[in-house]
């Protein structure tokens, strides 16, 4: 489906289940898609626990762009789409996340979307080789919910700190992308699934 926002419409792959429990709205990196295989570990998650999943292509990759541009703009579509699935779907609690750059569109408009639960995969902590830089406000804009971050131990972006997130959880090994591990992210995702689905 495509829902029509400030920035031009976003794209929604939706997976529905009879009587969701809870909405899970999943969103891709700066340059990649929502069939990145991450994503789709958590979709199937999600969808066996009981949840409504959208996965979105954001306006900017919809009209062909690789970069989102303003975080306000990109913040001010994605609460608009937001808001558009949860008239869908009622009042069922709603879990947000992605994979970097859209795993910080979920901590920026964790509030603001009223989501009970993140899921931060990849969160770009700084820009390779600029540790100065940090984002670490970002993941703190979202503690009105309960942050889970998973990163690869060898994540050039940076690790966030545990004392920052609900749950840190690090793949060994692995870099911003990852390759292997799928089994450890599964591990983590499920039973806190499993707990905001039975909220």
């Amino acid at each position: 489906m495509r829902i029509d926002t400030s920035a031009g419409p976003a794209e929604v792959e939706i997976d529905d289940v009879l009587g969701p429990s809870l909405l899970v709205v999943l969103t891709h990196g700066a340059g990649g898609g929502v069939d990145a295989r991450d994503l789709l570990t958590v979709r199937d998650l999600a969808v066996r626990c009981g949840a409504a999943v959208a996965r979105v292509v954001q306006p900017y990759r919809v009209r062909g762009a690789r970069a989102p541009g303003p975080a306000e703009k990109q913040d001010a579509a994605w609460l608009e789409l937001v808001a558009a699935l949860r008239e869908r779907y009622g009042p069922v609690p709603l879990v947000q996340g992605g994979r970097s750059n859209g795993a910080r569109v979920a901590c920026r408009t964790a509030t603001a979307a009223g989501a009970r639960g993140v899921l931060a995969l990849s969160f770009p902590l700084h820009p390779p080789g600029k540790p100065e830089r940090s984002r670490r406000a970002e993941l703190l804009a979202a503690a009105a919910a309960e942050v889970v971050v998973i990163n690869g131990g060898s994540d050039p972006f940076g690790v966030p700190e545990a004392g920052d997130v609900a749950e840190l959880h690090v793949i060994a090994g692995q870099p911003h992308s990852f390759r292997r591990g799928f089994d450890e992210i599964e591990k983590v995702v499920e039973p806190w699934l499993r707990r905001w689905s039975a909220r």
